[in-house]
């Protein structure tokens, strides 16, 4: 699977072959410092005074080299398919040979970032529902009102939750119309990409 790089992030990494190979491996040290602590101006300043360039070139070096790392990263994609995607980028043979090595020294760190900033959210354990109609009452002789129990447990952070819901029927089967309806939006390709990415 090869990367589709949009041309903004072409551009930012076109700075690369600018400089040499030891500057590109200080980005790439500078890129997995960037996904772990965060954006750091000073950096950017002190590189940009070493290289003449403005801190915004830098600054886009590094972005678009943190891209190029974490897209590859998420995805898993091979030494082959890395390669032919930063082939297409037009850089020398060295160059391209040390971006990927960057990317198989960083490759597990980087998932194991991208992975601790993942929200933790519940999952889903089991569901146990329950039928009540109540067919009068005092007031009422004929009447008939049903409700739906549902008994929902969730697994989250290693125990267990349980939420107890109730709703009428009408409702209900609103609600499984619409999770019908998402789980049919999810086969689209948008949505595939989309969830691609975000692994």
């Amino acid at each position: 699977m090869l990367l589709d790089l949009s041309e903004e992030h072409k551009e930012h990494l076109a700075f690369l072959p600018q400089v040499d190979s030891a500057v590109v491996a200080e980005f790439g040290r500078i890129a997995v410092e960037f996904l772990r602590r965060g954006s750091n101006p000073k950096v950017y300043e002190g590189a940009a005074r070493k290289l003449n360039v403005s801190s915004d070139t830098v600054q886009h070096g590094v972005e678009g080299l943190t891209y190029l790392l974490t897209e590859s990263s998420k995805l898993m994609i091979s030494e082959l398919d890395f390669q032919d995607s930063v082939f297409v980028l037009g850089f020398s043979e060295e160059l391209n040979k040390l971006l990927l090595q960057l990317y198989l020294d960083n490759r597990k760190e980087i998932r194991t970032i991208l992975s601790e900033l993942a929200p933790d959210l519940p999952s889903y354990h089991s569901l146990e529902w329950r039928l009540d109609v109540q067919l009068a009452s005092r007031s009422l002789r004929q009447q008939i009102k049903p409700a739906v129990t549902i008994k929902l447990h969730l697994n989250h952070n290693g125990g267990h939750n349980t939420n107890i819901l109730q709703t009428d029927p009408a409702t209900l089967l609103h609600l499984v119309q619409q999770l019908e309806q998402a789980l049919e939006e999810m086969k689209t390709n948008h949505c595939r990409r989309v969830v691609r990415n975000i692994k």
